[in-house]
């Protein structure tokens, strides 16, 4: 089904002529998803010393990228690119019917940047291409929890949050694919290949350490960290992509 109403909205914003052919000054607008998840699921774990258990995981993850672009020859084109990329976990889990943990996560980094795509060959409706891309912005992540014990310490619960501060990513890819030519205007991306990555925040944890349900002053835990990662991996995404006209 999806695919044959994918193809249907594209037609509305095409003349279906057969020929699709790029010139100087023409422009390129469109949209790359190159990860769209959401997750649920549950795994029953048993543990000697506590019994039996129960682990729900809820998420999901969406990398968006608007891009802008106009075509300085027939097969080149280079513009500038919006990312967009929010996602979320929860992980709770339950013994005897009650959730004694239960540990989430957000995050939302917003950047831009700049690619530059030629396309290769003479063919009308299938049109491969490499493309490179570069770009870079601010990433934000929060947490939170808490956690009851259920064995003979003092203690009676902690609860935890923490907040990233300063947060910095950077990406540059390489990629290959091809657009599925629709009509003249528009088209349907396909494209695969390599993708680094650079991060860097600073994160605060507040944790608080009850002894009771009574409890009404907490011991207060602090721990500040700074972190840095880099990554190496693989992107398969798909897109679409309107094929403006430049003036004559």
């Amino acid at each position: 089904m999806q695919k044959k109403i994918l193809p249907l909205i594209f037609l509305t914003f095409s003349a279906l002529i057969s020929n699709a052919q790029f010139k100087k000054g023409d422009k390129m607008a469109g949209a790359s998803v190159a990860s769209l998840l959401f997750n649920a699921g549950s795994s029953d774990i048993t543990v000697e010393s506590i019994g039996s258990n129960t682990a729900t995981v809820k998420g999901y993850s969406v990398n968006l990228s608007p891009s802008l672009g106009w075509f300085f020859n027939e097969n080149t084109a280079a513009g500038f690119t919006l990312s967009i990329n929010p996602g979320s976990d929860k992980t709770s889990y339950e013994q005897n019917g009650s959730t004694y943990q239960s540990d989430k996560s957000s995050k939302y980094n917003i950047g831009a940047g700049g690619f530059v795509r030629n396309y290769f060959g003479a063919e009308k409706k299938l049109r491969p291409f490499g493309q490179a891309s570069i770009n870079a912005g601010t990433s934000s992540l929060k947490t939170d929890g808490f956690f009851y014990y259920n064995t003979g310490n003092p203690l009676y619960k902690q609860t935890y949050d923490g907040k990233s501060s300063g947060g910095f990513y950077l990406n540059a890819s390489l990629t290959g694919g091809f657009t599925k030519m629709i009509g003249d205007y528009t088209g349907l991306d396909f494209y695969l290949g390599y993708n680094y990555s650079v991060n860097n925040y600073t994160f605060k944890k507040t944790t608080l350490y009850y002894t009771s349900i009574s409890d009404t002053n907490p011991t207060k835990g602090i721990n500040n960290s700074t972190t840095k990662f880099t990554n190496n991996g693989f992107v398969v995404g798909v897109g679409f992509q309107i094929f403006i006209k430049g003036k004559k």
